[in-house]
């Protein structure tokens, strides 16, 4: 029964893992879009698993990858050749458009920014790091010491110096006001003034589209803006697009390339989708970053052939069904319709995002003061409806988050949305 593993779980695992709902579930299966709860409540998934289930529930492409993988080995480490990793890492290097690339992989997201950490820092012998406010790169502890939200951030305690750039939240802040090219002015001002007061850091870490910040991002282009600025003073640009990779956000394959007019970033890091829930995260870099270590290193467990084989199968899979596109069309259409409903719930400040990476920021009405309480009943009202989203934001986690698979038709992207729209209409 649930409660009875409610239990357990809460005897046995730390009180700051967290649990989604009154009520938290257990879910059993899933199919496509769908998962089932122990008591055999059919929903349909709009968090994905925070955004790792990323073409659909129990996909047979992946699953047939799985099972053939695990019938001739599952793991060896990276001290063996390993077809998959290569065939894997030819192809994301391929994709990442970063030049002479080279893939390192990881078991998280986490860990491929902790990766990306060490690698800017003893390249340019320096442990400050540039982070943007309202950012989140992981649980770990340097990457803890860059997140510049303070709800997920436990400690102040860190190996590297971090520094917070202003930009990653459109509509907040003191240049919220601002059209975007003089909101992009202002930051670039900001960043310069910042570089001024400091020694020269390794890197600026950003995510395109802030994940767990609720889904905020800046104006197209502000990072390439910011890298002129960075490329003056020899400081590497990291892009985590642990949760904007693969085309989910549906202008583009990789969240970068929305601020790409001077290239690539330096360093890119993934995870989550790739592996449709199995544990793949990794690093994309220049091969003079990549090699600048001068000690050994392996991984136990990043590249393990049965991990590869389901990102074979995946990616495969998004790239002959177009899933980009799919995100761009039917991401294009839900975020429409959930700007119309949200337009007659005065408690909604704002319903941002592209593709299928969609926020919902939920304030007391007339004010721009954060609601958590009334974004958590939304969630649990949503939950009665059959739907499951998830939540976030810098504010309080007051903005709800919808990602779906990205393989969401219209009829299932409509039927979230009236789901939705009875649940943000439920409030007092």
């Amino acid at each position: 029964m649930t409660n009875d593993l409610l239990g357990r779980h809460r005897a046995v695992l730390p009180d700051w893992l967290a649990l989604y709902y009154e009520e938290p579930l257990e879910l059993t299966h899933g199919e496509g879009r769908h998962v089932w709860d122990a008591q055999g409540n059919r929903y349909l998934d709009f968090f994905g698993g925070i955004l790792t289930t990323m073409t659909a529930h129990a996909l047979p492409e992946v699953t047939k990858a799985v099972s053939e993988q695990a019938g001739r080995i599952i793991h060896s480490s990276t001290l063996y050749l390993n077809r998959p990793m290569v065939e894997l890492a030819e192809r994301i290097a391929q994709l990442s458009g970063i030049p002479d690339a080279r893939v390192f992989f990881t078991t998280s997201g986490t860990e491929a920014n902790d990766t990306a950490l060490l690698l800017a820092t003893a390249y340019r012998r320096s442990n400050t790091i540039l982070a943007m406010r309202n950012s989140y790169h992981g649980r770990s502890f340097s990457a803890v010491g860059i997140t510049g939200n303070s709800g997920w951030s436990p400690t102040s305690l860190s190996p590297l110096q971090t520094l917070y750039v202003h930009g990653g939240v459109r509509t907040r802040g003191p240049f919220a006001s601002l059209s975007d090219e003089a909101f992009i002015a202002a930051c670039v001002e900001d960043l310069r003034d910042l570089l001024g007061h400091t020694r020269a850091p390794a890197a600026l870490i950003a995510e395109p589209v802030q994940g767990v910040g609720g889904f905020t991002a800046p104006p197209d282009g502000l990072y390439a803006a910011f890298r002129e600025v960075l490329h003056e003073r020899g400081i590497l640009w990291i892009a985590d697009e642990v949760q904007t990779g693969w085309g989910r956000t549906g202008e583009h394959f990789w969240g970068w390339q929305a601020h790409g007019r001077n290239g690539p970033p330096d360093i890119m890091t993934f995870a989550k989708g790739i592996g449709n829930g199995m544990s793949i995260g990794g690093v994309v870099a220049r091969s003079e970053i990549m090699n600048c270590l001068d000690s050994n290193s392996i991984s136990t467990f990043g590249g393990t052939q049965i991990t590869m084989a389901a990102g074979l199968a995946n990616l495969t899979y998004l790239l002959e069904h177009d899933l980009q596109g799919n995100a761009r069309r039917v991401g294009g259409l839900l975020i429409e319709r959930l700007r119309a409903v949200a337009a007659q719930v005065p408690a909604v400040r704002e319903v941002r995002g592209r593709g299928l990476m969609i926020g919902i920021e939920i304030t007391k009405p007339g004010t721009d003061e954060a609601d958590p309480q009334t974004a958590a009943a939304v969630q649990e009202a949503a939950r009665e409806g059959g739907l499951l989203i998830g939540k976030g934001g810098g504010h309080n986690t007051s903005a709800l988050r919808v990602a779906p698979p990205l393989s969401l038709n219209v009829a299932e992207a409509e039927e979230g949305a009236a789901i939705l729209e009875n649940a943000l209409r439920s409030i007092p």
